[in-house]
């Protein structure tokens, strides 16, 4: 799932020609494969990818862009909400240098699958207006899980201290550019994924995953606030999606969902054997399901997480939520 290099940038900028009074001027997204339109696309090296059926079968276009979906991405949808266009992955301009500066403008995505948080004039009032969401750190806790030798020499508790201490960096630097209000959306339940439940035979969470993830989002909450404190005309909105996704998992009925342990696209155990790919096979729903693929979310249960961003109520995003957060 992830939200590369030490907090790999996912850089999304929309701008203000879509609708005639969009909500903010732009959007600027830092983050993982959950907020990724395509740039892996362009990373030859990279395995990461999702430019293939039957990635993008419910986009506009019916066809795979490059985001691990079926549909949008939740950055896609907030652009919606807040009514400014989606932007094209950056690395689609790099060699279109006389056009460049004006798609910084016009929409610009940095995302990237696989990222993690470990590795002008007027342009200040422009950064101070704008919102910047940052996804990311499921990656980092698959990474720890996935090595004997970082579990060897750090504990959980070191790791995720290293985690928060790292973006606290990162949301700083932001903010000497002139970043002011940030929508942060914490680690969802990701020991739920088909690719954890397949582990085991009875096809459970792996709760140990599920902990760390939770003590994560304990941490990053308290940074946060410390960060608030210390710099005064910060403005956040903390997004509590690990709660929001245990909601789907034991009401699903609720929420629409009558899937929420296998993906829709893959082959194997949970269809989590292997990826969404062209020979792989999908479900004739999606809109039922909670996953897409062996990680991902589907464009349905994207579309209730920006829901709950963009105006829901304090329980799950606080200390405002975005609509709110725009106002301030």
């Amino acid at each position: 799932m992830a939200w590369a290099v030490s907090f790999f940038f996912c850089f999304s900028v929309f701008t203000t020609f879509s609708l005639a009074y969009p909500l903010v001027p732009a959007i600027y997204a830092f983050g993982d494969s959950l907020v990724d339109v395509g740039n892996n696309n362009y990373l030859i090296f990279s395995l990461v990818k999702a430019n293939f059926p039957h990635n993008g079968v419910d986009f506009p276009t019916k066809k795979a862009t490059g985001r691990f979906c079926n549909g949008k991405n939740a950055v896609d949808l907030l652009a919606e909400k807040v009514g400014l266009p989606r932007s094209p992955p950056y690395l689609s301009t790099v060699f279109n240098l006389e056009k460049r500066d004006s798609q910084f403008l016009t929409g610009v995505n940095f995302g990237s699958g696989g990222s993690g948080i470990m590795n002008r004039t007027n342009q200040e009032s422009h950064l101070s207006k704008s919102l910047f969401v940052i996804v990311t750190g499921s990656n980092d806790i698959f990474s720890y899980f996935g090595s004997a030798d970082l579990r060897n020499k750090t504990t959980p508790s070191q790791y995720i201290n290293s985690m928060v201490d790292t973006l606290k960096g990162q949301v700083k630097r932001l903010y000497n550019l002139g970043a002011r209000k940030y929508v942060i959306v914490g680690i969802g339940l990701i020991g739920c994924t088909p690719s954890e439940r397949k582990r085991n035979i009875a096809e459970q969470c792996n709760e140990e995953v599920n902990y760390i993830s939770f003590k994560y989002n304990e941490a990053l909450n308290l940074m946060l606030k410390g960060l608030k404190v210390e710099i005064k005309d910060i403005n956040y909105s903390y997004f509590d999606g690990y709660s929001v996704m245990q909601n789907f998992i034991q009401k699903p009925a609720a929420y629409g969902f009558s899937e929420v342990k296998a993906a829709c696209c893959g082959l194997g155990k949970l269809k989590a054997d292997a990826p969404c790919v062209p020979f792989s096979t999908f479900c004739s729903n999606r809109s039922n399901h909670l996953f897409w693929d062996a990680n991902h979310p589907t464009e349905t249960a994207h579309r209730i997480f920006v829901d709950y961003i963009f105006d829901g109520p304090l329980l799950y995003t606080f200390p405002l939520n975005v609509k709110k957060l725009i106002a301030t």
